[in-house]
């Protein structure tokens, strides 16, 4: 692995802690959402370092996933933040307890 490849890889580890942090804080349902995102983005960006530097297609198949899994997870997090933005009025985590028995 050259410098370029651990300059890309160190950036991949500092969007995935900082998508940590943001979930870990948890304030707003869209900065979770995003910061998920973010962490998804991150764990692209390593399978390609570690794609390019095996000379192989397997990580860039694993990233085509990943943005699926991401394109999906946009969809229905979104219809499910408007769902209960509705039936709440607001979108703040602390505030929901629709879960609990």
């Amino acid at each position: 692995m050259n410098d370029h490849q651990s300059i890309y890889l160190a950036l991949s580890v500092i969007l995935f802690v900082m998508g940590a942090f943001g979930v870990i804080i948890r304030k707003n349902a869209i900065v979770v959402f995003l910061c998920i995102e973010i962490m998804l983005g991150a764990a692209n960006l390593a399978f390609v370092v570690f794609s390019r530097a095996n000379q192989s297609a397997e990580g860039l198949f694993m990233v085509m996933c990943v943005m699926a899994v991401a394109g999906a997870e946009a969809a229905i997090g979104l219809a499910i933040f408007v769902l209960l933005y509705q039936k709440t009025g607001t979108i703040n985590i602390d505030k929901f307890n629709l879960l609990k028995w």
